[in-house]
């Protein structure tokens, strides 16, 4: 059953978090370079956890319930690592490492849209079965 709704939701989620990640910078230092995610172990450590555990999650199958529970924990995941950069972009005491806000920023939100539509499958496939279990 791995084709279903939720697993290309899924799937595209990993690809965002774990490929798009690497190639978009998450932000301009002072000098001007770009800063990207592999360069900085945690959010490289977050992006690559959030897309291992989105991985996970297709293979799950069998197990609905707790697919939508690894659903739910990849979106707190998401939800980390979106304050970490919203943190790092608001923290205005001087020049701060990131002075510009990147593309790679918005990954988690892109990410967190991803993970709800498909925990929102996964719970219409629940419900499915439930009803199906009744009608015996």
């Amino acid at each position: 059953m791995i084709q279903r709704v939720q697993s290309l939701y899924l799937l595209l989620a990993a690809g965002v978090s774990g490929a798009v990640s690497v190639f978009l910078p998450y932000g301009v230092n002072t000098s001007g370079t770009e800063l990207y995610a592999y360069e900085n172990p945690i959010i490289f450590g977050l992006y690559m956890f959030s897309a291992a555990l989105s991985l996970l999650t297709i293979f799950l199958f069998k197990n609905r319930k707790l697919q939508f529970v690894l659903g739910r924990v990849n979106i707190i995941l998401n939800f980390i690592l979106l304050g970490v950069f919203v943190y790092w972009s608001l923290n205005v005491s001087g020049e701060t490492v990131v002075s510009e806000k990147g593309i790679g920023m918005f990954i988690p939100v892109i990410s967190i849209v991803l993970l709800v539509m498909a925990n929102k499958a996964i719970k219409r496939d629940e419900d499915l079965v439930k009803s199906v279990d009744r009608l015996r």
